[in-house]
């Protein structure tokens, strides 16, 4: 009876939206991890990796899971469109790196990296824990250059992941396109439309 009421409550833990994310507007906490990318170890630093450009920074619950295995490869098949608009994906859990090594390969397929949070320091920090369990919740962050947060999203379904934060990118991506867009300045003095008196002309300025 016990047993049953206790994988009763996990059940619903895992089922109800019990989470706090950091909202958007809110400065993305800064961190240092161990990653792997094609199975290959390094540091993983979102300063460093801010410099470059956004980041998609999402957490899900375990590596080589059915619906985290799902959202790795959804991610490893829209980590190229990702790249073109100058974003960093990485995806965090609170695996161990021998385990990452693995899943980087197989499920993530080369494509981006993984970081462990073993401690769950960084996913407390970025409030995307699952209350009363040892799991990372899946929550997903969009990360603009100067480090604020401009998109947050949480659902234990992998489906939208990947879309909603693309169009977060793109989003942010096409922001920076209007604010380098060419101020308009007065025409220079090499052939002038005028109007004058009702009557439309065309002025040039001397030679010399």
């Amino acid at each position: 009876m016990r047993r049953s009421k206790l994988l009763g409550l996990g059940c619903l833990l895992l089922a109800s939206p019990l989470y706090a994310a950091l909202k958007p507007g809110a400065q993305a906490p800064a961190f240092t991890t161990a990653a792997t990318l094609a199975g290959k170890p390094f540091t993983f630093s979102l300063a460093d990796a801010l410099k470059n450009g956004p980041v998609v920074l999402y957490f899900y619950p375990a590596a080589f899971t059915k619906g985290c295995t799902v959202e790795a490869h959804e991610f490893a098949e829209a980590t190229d469109k990702f790249k073109a608009m100058g974003a960093t994906v990485i995806g965090v859990s609170h695996d161990d790196i021998d385990t990452l090594n693995k899943f980087s390969v197989s499920e993530c397929r080369n494509k981006f990296a993984v970081a462990s949070d073993a401690d769950k320091k960084i996913s407390k920090a970025y409030d995307a824990t699952i209350f009363f369990t040892s799991y990372t919740n899946r929550t997903s962050y969009v990360i603009a250059p100067n480090g604020t947060i401009i998109y947050q999203y949480t659902a234990l379904s992998p489906d939208k992941h990947v879309e909603n934060t693309m169009a977060a990118v793109d989003q942010l991506a096409g922001r920076a396109q209007a604010n380098q867009a060419p101020v308009l300045t007065e025409p220079s003095l090499t052939e002038t439309s005028l109007t004058i008196c009702g009557r439309s002309a065309v002025y040039s300025p001397p030679a010399g």
